[in-house]
């Protein structure tokens, strides 16, 4: 394997002086042919967990746990998880439906026990009542026992207030919402309900329910009662189905901080060790088999980083593509030009022919890296790459890759210079000693 890398190498290399492409660019668009080969096929997995079935949830929840106690194994927030999670499971089990009563409701125990007899029906029902809304908070987030229930009931009180309004876009997506709303007479309840509707938002659905005394509002809420008893099987599914997505989003959000961390101490790792390669490299060419070998640890260690499930193909054409991309968006020749005047700052002669290569293939590792980073964290779960998807968004990861490094650019530059200066260090030679 490595004599055809080598071998490979010398071919790019006669082809990069007819066709004056650069042999940075041509090895790295090749090293992503080989980064892996020195993974073994059986090493990765294929098939991946059920999204749709609580059991298959609770599956996907117990395995980032675990990659939490892979990450994190001394971390704070061990324990903390495992309540949250028992939590979870004593939630999914609980009978009934659940329903929550919040917003501008009569306080009166006399509507309070109306409402609630006539929202029996043969379904069991709990009733979560609610104080008035605060109208400002940091997080708008809907606190339990309201976020995970089955149905809920918003008391409002036309004109629609802001608050209302920021209350009602905070509603768990799925969530089903009704909107008990107080009229000052029969006679206005089109002319309200149809102010609210252009009000509301369209993207979470709201059934509206005008009473202007509890006469009216008691049949309205029997019908109610009596509908939901019928599909209550269903609202309690779709509402274990919320309950364990948010938990795992919040989990998965927290795990990615994990990650990023993790993968910014490798990037910072590979890059140098790809910088090196470069230089340390007898002939260019050799250059394709030094960041086939460095950028393949690099991806080795960022599908382990992410329990990524593709075999070694798979991560294979993923990370030529955004090779491809890489090359074809000019990265090289822009960190080139922009590291020019570094290396003539600095000045050790020796470097001045390879310095430039060598920081733009390690700018060019930062920038793959991070484009492979985002495709792994959007493709968590998923068994396969949509190598057609990632072909066509190929050009975008690395766009925004590029740029997000491109903000980083000074630390980068002060690294580059701490490099240099101990590269210069260690080729100087040391002082002779008599014998």
């Amino acid at each position: 394997m490595a004599a055809a890398a080598v071998g490979g190498g010398v071919v790019l290399e006669g082809l990069g002086q007819v066709l004056h492409v650069p042999v940075l660019a041509a090895s790295t668009a090749t090293a992503g042919l080989l980064l892996l080969r020195g993974w073994s096929r059986t090493g990765g997995r294929s098939g991946g967990l059920g999204a749709t079935s609580s059991a298959g949830w609770l599956q996907r929840l117990e395995r980032l746990r675990q990659q939490f106690e892979q990450l994190d194994p001394d971390g704070a927030g061990s324990s903390r998880r495992c309540i949250e999670l028992e939590q979870l499971r004593a939630q999914l089990e609980r009978p009934g439906l659940h329903l929550g009563l919040v917003g501008a409701c009569p306080e009166e125990p006399s509507w309070r026990a109306q409402v609630a007899a006539s929202l029996r029906g043969p379904a069991a029902l709990s009733l979560h009542w609610s104080r008035p809304l605060p109208p400002a908070t940091q997080q708008w987030s809907w606190p339990e026992p309201f976020a995970s229930c089955d149905i809920l009931l918003y008391g409002l009180k036309p004109p629609l207030l802001a608050a209302d309004l920021r209350w009602i876009q905070a509603v768990p997506a799925g969530q089903p919402l009704v909107l008990l709303v107080e009229v000052p007479s029969q006679e206005a309840v089109a002319a309200v309900a149809a102010e609210l509707r252009a009000q509301l938002p369209t993207a979470h659905p709201v059934e509206l329910v005008c009473w202007h005394d509890l006469a009216a509002l008691a049949p309205q809420l029997s019908c109610l009662g009596e509908r939901w008893a019928g599909e209550a099987a269903n609202l309690r599914s779709q509402r274990q189905q919320r309950s364990l997505a948010a938990l795992h989003s919040r989990w998965q959000g927290q795990l990615e901080g994990l990650r990023r961390g993790r993968f910014q101490q490798l990037q910072q790792r590979t890059q140098w060790l790809v910088a090196a390669g470069v230089v340390a490299a007898p002939l260019p060419s050799l250059d394709l088999l030094v960041l086939a070998v460095a950028n393949g640890l690099m991806v080795k260690e960022m599908a382990r980083l992410w329990d990524c499930p593709w075999g070694a193909e798979q991560l294979q054409a993923t990370a030529v593509e955004l090779a491809r991309a890489a090359l074809t968006l000019g990265v090289v020749e822009w960190s080139s030009q922009a590291l020019a005047g570094v290396v003539k700052w600095h000045g050790p002669t020796w470097l001045l022919g390879s310095a430039v290569q060598a920081l733009s293939a390690a700018y060019l590792t930062r920038v793959v890296g991070r484009a492979l980073a985002d495709t792994l964290a959007r493709s968590v779960g998923v068994a396969a790459p949509d190598l057609e998807r990632i072909r066509r968004e190929a050009p975008l990861l690395v766009a925004q890759a590029a740029e997000a490094e491109k903000l980083d650019w000074p630390a980068f530059l002060r690294q580059g210079r701490q490099w240099l200066a101990e590269q210069a260090r260690a080729s100087q030679p040391g002082p002779l000693k008599a014998v």
